[in-house]
């Protein structure tokens, strides 16, 4: 008997690629194996997000692209998670009526038990609550796909930023117990994981339990995965500026398999837009934080986000953005113009400037991010980075991919045998987008 097929599609952020490796794990056992083909596909999975309008039409569109892939399979099922299943729940079914389940980010191990309640009743299917972390009990072990893994040590957020929709579709900060994180990163590795990307909506917030019961901090948690044999690169996102710690910052001094690298999302440099996006810092205690990090770390290359064109911001507003660009010399940056999100009390703020003018603010950031981004790259050259061998690039024939500390894809000449292992490289070219090397 031939195995059922799952097709399987992501939008957004890492924590859904997270979620949907973990789908993949849960349907296996369920004997699914997975395809390429969404016209092969006994399961179609779409794993959908809601932090920006764009995404979340994109999913409504894909979605109306599937029905006609229902029409021409009856037998398909189609389930649709993620943050827009939490957040329109069986609005979802009114609007694409072919939809057979809908499962939040929360209840997506439920799945095996919300497509046999589909059969059974012949109707569709939406669960949406937020059990606290019984996802994690209820899923298999993760199985590895390369030399690079995400784990998720806490889900949610207690934030409450007045444009943000992820306390509404994913709930309150809950973080997984300590000796469950280290289990699963231990798994990772003896499966030839070298890189750990420790994942959260908050994940600097992490405050899960140790063996004790007692409290264990983020600082305290990428000690111990950093103690696992075969490990030799740990990266983190999302962080909060506020939950920046001087903890974490001396994890810096000490760990040195702790990436070079740190994704700090600030989201405007106006104290004033600040306040109005309820995100609990200013100007100044952000760029304090920066230095007491390039203290322990003068080279770390900080990325970051940026939300352009918030309601009411202003030339002034945007001009103190721009000052922190020059101030920190941020190496990277995701910036989009401000999107309003029903049911956040940003999206009822008076909002009267203009698209053009937004989009004006957006390109002159980003052209400066890129500079420097670019002359970051120019003083790497002819050093030696310590690199992970990902796999084969795009582009070239007989060239590897692979990627440094400060995370850079850098492509070189190399026998596949490095793919998944650590390796020196001498930076020898920069591009717009990478670098090139050779073997040191």
């Amino acid at each position: 008997m031939n195995a059922k097929k799952i097709y399987l599609r992501s939008f957004g952020c890492q924590m859904n690629d997270y979620d949907s490796s973990r789908i993949i794990d849960l349907m296996r056992e369920q004997g699914y194996e997975r395809t390429a083909q969404p016209e092969d596909a006994d399961l179609l999975v779409v794993v959908t997000c809601s932090i920006r309008e764009k995404a979340q039409e994109k999913t409504f569109s894909d979605l109306g692209r599937l029905r006609e892939l229902k029409k021409e399979k009856p037998s398909m099922r189609i389930a649709v998670g993620g943050c827009v299943a939490s957040q329109e729940g069986k609005r979802i079914l009114s609007r694409s009526p072919w939809v057979d389940v809908v499962f939040g980010p929360q209840t997506l191990h439920r799945l095996p038990e919300l497509l046999a309640e589909r059969e059974r009743t012949g109707k569709p299917q939406v669960d949406i609550e937020f059990p606290e972390i019984e996802k994690f009990d209820c899923l298999p072990a993760p199985t590895a796909t390369g030399a690079t893994a995400f784990v998720s040590v806490m889900e949610g957020c207690s934030k409450y930023c007045s444009y943000c929709v992820v306390p509404y579709t994913r709930g309150e900060e809950i973080s997984r117990p300590l000796m469950d994180v280290l289990v699963e990163c231990a798994h990772l590795a003896s499966q030839g994981v070298k890189e750990i990307t420790l994942l959260g909506q908050n994940v600097n917030a992490y405050c899960g339990r140790g063996t004790d019961g007692n409290p264990v901090d983020f600082a305290t948690l990428l000690e111990f995965v950093s103690e696992i044999p075969g490990i030799e690169r740990i990266r983190y996102t999302t962080s909060h500026p506020k939950e920046f710690s001087d903890r974490l910052i001396e994890a810096y001094g000490k760990l040195p398999k702790l990436a070079n690298h740190v994704h700090l999302p600030v989201q405007s440099g106006s104290d004033r837009i600040l306040s109005a996006m309820k995100r609990g810092y200013t100007h100044e205690w952000y760029l304090g934080r920066i230095a007491k990090l390039r203290e322990v770390r003068p080279d770390i290359s900080i990325a970051t986000d940026f939300i352009v064109g918030f309601p009411g911001e202003t030339e002034e507003d945007f001009a103190e953005t721009m000052r922190l660009i020059k101030e920190v010399g941020f190496d990277a940056s995701f910036s989009f113009v401000y999107s309003p999100r029903p049911g956040t009390p940003a999206a009822s703020y008076k909002d009267d400037t203009p698209q053009e003018v937004k989009l004006k603010r957006l390109q002159n950031l980003q052209s400066v991010i890129d500079a420097k981004a670019t002359e970051i790259s120019q003083t790497m050259l002819g050093r030696v980075e310590r690199c992970l061998v990902f796999g084969k690039a795009k582009k070239g024939e007989g060239l590897l991919s692979a990627r440094t500390d400060n995370n850079r894809v850098v492509n070189f000449k190399g026998d596949d045998s490095l793919i998944g292992q650590m390796a020196n490289i001498r930076i020898t070219e920069v591009y717009p987008h990478t670098l090139g090397g050779e073997l040191a």
